[in-house]
């Protein structure tokens, strides 16, 4: 499924979630109180929300109910919730989900979906002291993305502020100081 601009939802979702699995590789279970970006939450708590994420993304892409808050149940893995999702996106998505009470295009969903999982892969990376680009490509598509879908009103509650870049940084700068990362910037 393509957007009105030609983005490829399905293969910004899969790059996505190749980059954030490669990120999640490098966790090691002694290490989940470790801090992160995300101020509010340590390592543990941001994989937590990750799971919740990909759950959200199944039953979208799967014609499930997707409720407004996330579910406590996180028995199976990240890489678990990776392939479910892949393998629902590969299944022939429905065209829309209902979040709470209003239909979403799936398309749209799993485009905001990339966003997320990029960008707390890279969180992931972070706190395990193992950083890791996001791919430039993907980061430039991502951008007008994260631009549609986070307001004034997000900050502050979901995300930081934005953080200034140097004129010519580069797509994946751009995109985590929109996104209020200043791990983002050049020393």
């Amino acid at each position: 499924m393509r957007t009105s601009t030609g983005l490829d939802c399905g293969e910004l979702l899969e790059r996505s979630l190749g980059y954030a699995l490669g990120t999640v590789a490098g966790v090691e279970a002694g290490g989940l109180g470790c801090g992160t970006p995300c101020a509010e939450w340590d390592l543990g708590e941001l994989l937590g929300h990750l799971d919740d994420s990909l759950d959200a993304l199944y039953e979208g892409l799967t014609g499930g109910r997707t409720g407004l808050f996330p579910r406590a149940d996180r028995a199976c893995g990240f890489r678990r919730r990776a392939c479910a999702v892949l393998g629902a996106w590969a299944a022939g998505p429905p065209e829309s989900a209902p979040v709470g009470e209003r239909p979403l295009e799936v398309r749209v969903m799993a485009a905001v979906g990339a966003v997320e999982i990029a960008v707390h892969g890279w969180d992931v990376a972070q706190a395990c002291g193992r950083p890791r680009p996001i791919p430039e490509a993907l980061a430039a598509e991502l951008l007008p993305v994260a631009r549609c879908v986070v307001g004034e009103a997000d900050r502050g509650v979901r995300f930081g502020a934005p953080v200034a870049v140097p004129v010519g940084a580069g797509a994946e700068a751009r995109l985590l100081a929109f996104l209020g990362r200043r791990g983002s910037l050049p020393g």
